[in-house]
């Protein structure tokens, strides 16, 4: 069984910095994109930014500049690193990656999702 488990969440005053780690674990045999999303309240779950298994990567505007995502392909680990956050960043963080599990019939993939951190920025 995969599972994918996020940490670094919190409390932080505007303009600060936080990072958020997602580890995954079980029997991959190889993970795809990886990626984050996040949900404020009251509104629909946003893509954050993604990166692919070679590095790429591509953020939403609104964080472009301020957000950073990589990845340790050997930890099967996505981080986001977020600076000079704002009272809009508040929200809860999900993981989400495109994971290949070894079947008897080859490798089936499918996307897993993290159980969230909250991020709330306030002074």
């Amino acid at each position: 069984q995969v599972q994918l488990v996020e940490s670094g969440g919190g409390l932080v005053q505007p303009g600060g910095s936080l990072r958020l780690s997602c580890a995954a674990s079980g029997s991959i045999r190889n993970i795809n994109n990886m990626a984050w999303y996040r949900q404020a309240p009251g509104k629909q779950r946003e893509l954050v930014a993604v990166i692919t298994s070679g590095g790429s990567t591509k953020y939403a505007d609104s964080v472009k500049g301020r957000f950073a995502i990589s990845r340790d392909n050997s930890k099967n680990t996505v981080y986001l690193q977020m600076n000079s956050l704002k009272a809009d960043d508040t929200a809860v963080y999900y993981c989400n990656a495109d994971i290949g599990v070894t079947s008897g019939l080859g490798t089936n993939y499918r996307v897993y999702w993290g159980q969230g951190t909250q991020v709330t920025v306030s002074s």
